[in-house]
């Protein structure tokens, strides 16, 4: 495949690597003049229309998610039986290779990948998105210590019919969930165990199950306890071995809902390394018990058909009264008891002269996890609104619905709540990557983003004249919104004006290693029948010394013969009427000297018109005379005389 133009546009130029589905390409796409990635479905699965519409999938899927932390798809196509996906080129390597590389990271590190993994599957299920396959081999990390997440090729829309068909499970088995692994339903909570498993295997270095075979890990993922890492790894912060071990719970109910969850505690505890979370923190589940409902039985006997089933009736009715009456009495001092709690609860303390009642303080301007801290201590639920705000620190209080100096009861639910609009910092706008995008369309992405555009030519070897070379700020950075955003835009190679040097006396040898050294390369060598580099002087050139051209411009020499007999005299042949003239003609110069008086032909050959004017060597004998006659399309168009 090395070698072969895809869509007349991506020449594979090598193999970059391959998965189960599909071998990936680096190409140059001579349009745009970049490097792209392109995944190329197997041969063996071109014929199979499953594998053929999930890779059709693939693209619909990642062609609508942009994000600086997703790999780019930029064409879709196919080609014969070749069906294949262009993706953004990442120069860098996978995230496996990084673990393997460096083993387990430190746990900022692995927070912070951790974070812009989640960044891209909150991107990804925000579209409705289920990665579903989500492992350090499909997450790409460049040098600049950028994630990428890549291959949604499994991936598909979330709708309410999302399930794992038994017996053709998705996945990689050491990364998957435990309802990938039965077959069953799977949803965004799916991705969130992957990326905690992920996270165990950054840390540690290793993945929590392993086994001598798929089967053997699959069942492990749904029957087995891993190891904590903080048994592996005693120097990482309880927080974040938390985090962890609940991103893996088997049940999808007691992991995080939503990624946005998972990634505000993942830069809660860059801030608070010491942070502890509950292992049942918002798995509130209330537990529904089965129990046994007895059936309506048949009647065996009719009513009134013997005096003893009257009898019985009549005791089992006396002893169903007496129940009911006990049932009742049961009942009203139960309601009783709980009526007098409730206002001992609430007006006790007051009544018994000992108040407990909270005092509300302002807590406006101050950081809302040290209050939040301080106020559990008290028995005070502390509940956040954020708010994007320019003018107060992000974690810092704006406002809070209860006033100061109002009373609030420790512990009783319902009266120990405070509410607090909390600032997220100021609005801000990420930078995309816009390079290698026409300078245009980059324009109106800022502004759609209302960010300020001001464009600046500049030049480039590589990226083709129009198109985005760079922005300042750069990808990934975070701006106010109505900043500006200087656009880098290509214009071209530079080129460079340099001055013809004089060859003359040269040889050709000379002649062309100084050509090179200014920068100009060497054009045609006339006459052409002198092939020396080493004898043959030279005693002309095209374009004349001292002039100024562009760089790389191509400079004719003519030769000069070093016979005292005779004379080089070389003569332009210009076409005075050029449109009377087809594209090709025919071309005869014949010379005739006078110390030979004999005929002989110069030059006999077809010529494109666009070859004119050409160059003739005449040769002249010394004290005499030479002759030429030139045809043209077998008829004489010039004759002439040179003299020595």
């Amino acid at each position: 495949m090395v070698g072969k133009v895809l869509g007349n546009r991506y020449e594979l130029i090598e193999k970059i690597g391959g998965g189960g589905m599909a071998l990936v390409y680096k190409a140059k796409c001579g349009l745009l003049n970049r490097f792209v990635a392109v995944k190329i479905l197997r041969p063996e699965f071109t014929n199979d229309e499953e594998f053929v519409m999930r890779f059709r999938v693939e693209a619909q899927a990642a062609a609508s998610l942009s994000h600086p932390n997703i790999v780019s798809i930029y064409d879709v196509g196919h080609e014969g039986d070749i069906h294949y996906i262009v993706m953004e080129y990442v120069n860098g390597i996978t995230l496996k290779e990084y673990i393997d590389q460096k083993g387990p990271l430190d746990w900022k590190e692995v927070v912070n990948i951790s974070i812009q993994i989640c960044l891209a599957i909150e991107n990804a299920h925000k579209n409705h998105i289920v990665h579903r396959d989500i492992k350090p081999h499909n997450i790409l990390f460049t040098g600049e210590g950028i994630a990428k997440v890549a291959d949604f090729g499994i991936a598909r829309a979330v709708t309410s019919s999302t399930i794992t068909m038994a017996g053709s499970t998705i996945g990689s088995v050491h990364y998957f969930s435990p309802e990938q692994a039965r077959g069953g339903f799977t949803d965004e909570k799916s991705d969130l165990y992957s990326i905690g498993i992920v996270m165990y295997e950054l840390l540690t270095g290793q993945v929590p199950f392993n086994g001598e075979s798929p089967v053997a890990v699959a069942l492990k993922h749904l029957q087995d306890e891993p190891s904590e890492p903080i048994e592996l790894r005693a120097d990482i912060p309880k927080g974040l071995n938390d985090i962890i071990m609940k991103a893996i719970q088997k049940d999808q109910v007691k992991r995080y809902q939503t990624v946005t969850e998972l990634l505000g505690l993942l830069y809660r505890i860059l801030k608070e390394p010491d942070v502890v979370f509950s292992s049942n923190e918002n798995n509130d589940v209330e537990s529904s018990p089965t129990i046994r409902m007895p059936s309506l039985g048949d009647k065996r006997f009719k009513e009134g058909s013997n005096p003893i089933q009257k009898a019985g009736e009549e005791k089992m009715k006396k002893k169903k009264n007496e129940k009911l009456t006990t049932i009742l009495a049961v009942s009203t001092s139960f309601i009783i008891i709980v009526i007098v709690g409730i206002m001992l609860f609430k007006f006790g303390p007051d009544i018994a002269g000992n108040p407990k009642d909270f005092i509300v303080e302002d807590y406006k301007g101050q950081n809302f996890y040290e209050v939040k801290g301080m106020l559990a201590k008290e028995k005070i639920t502390a509940k956040e609104v954020r708010k994007k705000d320019d003018e107060y620190p992000k974690d810092t209080i704006i406002s809070q619905d209860k006033a100061e100096n109002e009373k609030l009861k420790p512990g009783a639910e319902g009266y120990n709540t405070i509410e607090f609009v909390v600032s997220d910092g100021p609005q801000m706008v990420r930078i995309t990557d816009l390079r290698g995008m026409d300078y245009r369309m980059a324009e109106t992405k800022l502004r759609n983003q209302g960010l300020n555009p001001e464009t600046l030519d500049e030049h480039s070897e590589t990226v083709t004249a129009g198109y985005v070379i760079k922005t300042e700020p750069d990808i990934n950075y975070d701006v106010r919104p109505g900043s500006t955003v200087k656009i880098f835009k290509s214009i071209g190679p530079e080129i460079k004006k340099v001055v013809v040097p004089d060859l003359k006396g040269l040889t050709k040898t000379e002649a062309y290693n100084r050509l090179s050294y200014a920068g100009l390369a060497a054009g045609k060598t006339f006459p052409e029948e002198m092939t020396s580099y080493v004898i043959d002087k030279i005693a002309n050139q095209n374009p004349a010394a001292g002039i100024e051209v562009d760089e790389g411009t191509m400079v004719d020499i003519y030769l000069q013969d070093n016979n005292p007999d005779q004379r080089r005299v070389n003569k332009r042949i210009e076409l005075d009427n050029p449109d009377s003239f087809g594209d090709n003609i025919k071309v005869l110069v014949t010379m005739t000297r006078s110390d030979t008086n004999r005929v002989e032909t110069i030059l006999n050959s077809v010529k494109k018109k666009s070859d004119f004017p050409l160059i003739v060597g005449i040769l002249v004998p010394n004290g005499g005379n030479t002759v030429v006659k030139i045809y043209l399309n077998e008829e004489l168009y010039k004759d002439f005389t040179e003299y020595f």
